[in-house]
């Protein structure tokens, strides 16, 4: 294999534009405890739900590790908090206890924690019989400078050098359909370089198990990608769901295409799911107040985190479900879920779909804070500006109503905490609507649109407070 340096490879794949904000994911930020309400008690560690692979028969625990927010630390004599690099030895930990548990699929890519997650997980998951585990990664080449045969190529031969494997268990297209032409991309990433017949062939030849993509978005791509199955016979696909993006993708987020379809149409042709954003990006372990009230009213023992996990679960045609898990808790509480798994009736099937209409009433901006966005070139922090919004939206406190007897109080409330939550050198305001970011947001948001939104709503609330 290749063997080149680590600046030379992430120059090769683009980070700088996609995935340098990575060590912020890996720490965590999406993980906010507001809500979540963990359940306690023991988690037996031969209970895990399993499911079977059609294509290999590979016996999967239905609660994947997703490695993209791995836990972090001070780089030794680090100058600034943004100095970090991944704490290997909490990872090691997290791995060791998840797999006592019964998890052996471990989810990974080259744009996950600036380019170290591969290595990370290599590090971590080479202690066990490569048979023990399944090992998923990406073929990332986002930049089009990685578009061309040798580029893609130097990004899939580096992977088995990081993860210290000769043959990976399931490799995916990475984030198809999500770019401003997602068919034309699509072709260019894929198609036209050869690069999917060549791993066509790698599967034939052993390196890969297992061959599927990741989608985002363009429900073209989905389809055409789909129709193609004779010809390619995709083993899996990677897919968003969850019991808000079950009927309401379009309403949270007008670029997606709702789950209940995607679902239904790996179905049809026998294709297993892998589940991500189970939560939404943390949204649905943070809810508002009331739902957590409604949630723990039904059920007291169980978490808020845990109906999400539960709802994707239920589905007999997922084979996984993708948890990215910064801190030992969180393990702890998905592992409940599925040690072993509850299914869902339909009498809660439908009390989801009350909660999941309520929570798209919420006009929430939909970010799942992946930051894939950063670093904007003018220094705004998109994912803490959206996150800030949306908290203080799901917690009732965006002073809207002028006639309220609160609503000074709560004016200032917001603009207290919107300094303290985002330094003013990168707060909205800043955006000149370069649109730089756009492409590279999975959820399709109009960040300049949103951003801009966000800083009139704060100058107006300034300006108010001058004049009363």
């Amino acid at each position: 294999m290749t063997d080149i340096t680590r600046r030379n490879f992430l120059k090769t794949l683009g980070m700088a534009g996609l995935a340098t904000a990575g060590l912020a994911s890996c720490g965590g930020k999406n993980e906010d405890k507001k809500g979540a309400s963990k359940a306690e008690g023991e988690i037996p560690s031969d209970k895990m739900e399993m499911r079977t692979n059609p294509t290999t028969g590979d016996k999967v625990s239905l609660l994947g590790y997703g490695m993209m927010r791995l836990p972090h630390r001070p780089k030794p004599n680090a100058e600034n908090e943004d100095d970090e690099e991944i704490d290997q030895e909490a990872v090691n930990k997290l791995v060791d206890y998840a797999i006592a548990h019964g998890v052996n699929y471990f989810d990974t890519s080259p744009a996950y924690c600036r380019g170290f997650s591969e290595r990370a997980t290599g590090i971590a998951l080479k202690r066990y019989p490569r048979d023990k585990v399944f090992i998923a990664t990406k073929l990332s080449n986002f930049n089009p400078a990685t578009w061309s045969r040798e580029g893609a190529m130097d990004i899939y031969r580096n992977s088995f050098k990081e993860l210290q494997v000769d043959y990976i268990d399931y490799m995916l297209l990475h984030a198809v359909g999500g770019g401003r032409d997602s068919m034309d991309e699509l072709n260019k990433r894929y198609m036209d370089n050869g690069m999917l017949d060549f791993l066509v062939e790698e599967r034939k030849a052993g390196r890969i198990r297992n061959l599927g993509f990741s989608f985002h978005g363009d429900v073209k791509v989905f389809d055409y990608l789909l129709q193609q199955h004779d010809k390619y016979h995709w083993d899996f696909v990677q897919i968003q769901l969850n019991y808000v993006d079950w009927e309401h993708a379009t309403a949270t987020n007008p670029g997606n295409i709702d789950a209940v379809y995607l679902y239904g149409e790996l179905q049809k042709r026998g294709i297993p799911a892998v589940v991500m954003e189970p939560l939404l990006g943390g949204r649905l372990a943070r809810v508002p107040d009331f739902i957590v009230a409604r949630l723990k009213q039904r059920d007291p023992e169980k978490s808020v985190a845990s109906w999400a996990f539960r709802f994707a679960g239920t589905f007999p045609g997922v084979l996984t479900v993708l948890s990215g898990m910064t801190l030992m808790e969180h393990l702890q509480d998905n592992l409940r879920s599925y040690c072993p798994l509850a299914p869902l009736s339909d009498d809660d099937m439908s009390f989801l779909k009350d909660i999941a209409n309520a929570i798209a009433g919420l006009n929430s901006i939909p970010c799942n804070e992946c930051d894939y966005c950063m670093p904007c070139p003018y220094g705004i922090d998109i994912p803490s500006i959206f996150h800030h919004y949306n908290k203080c939206l799901n917690e009732g406190n965006v002073p809207n109503d002028r006639q309220d007897e609160k609503y000074r109080r709560a004016r200032r409330a917001y603009l207290v905490s919107y300094d303290r939550a985002i330094p003013e050198v990168r707060q909205a305001d800043h955006c000149i609507g370069c649109n730089q970011c756009v492409s590279h947001c999975p959820q399709r948001i109009k960040i300049p649109k949103e951003l801009h939104k966000i800083s009139e709503f704060v100058e107006n609330l300034k300006r108010e407070s001058t004049i009363i």
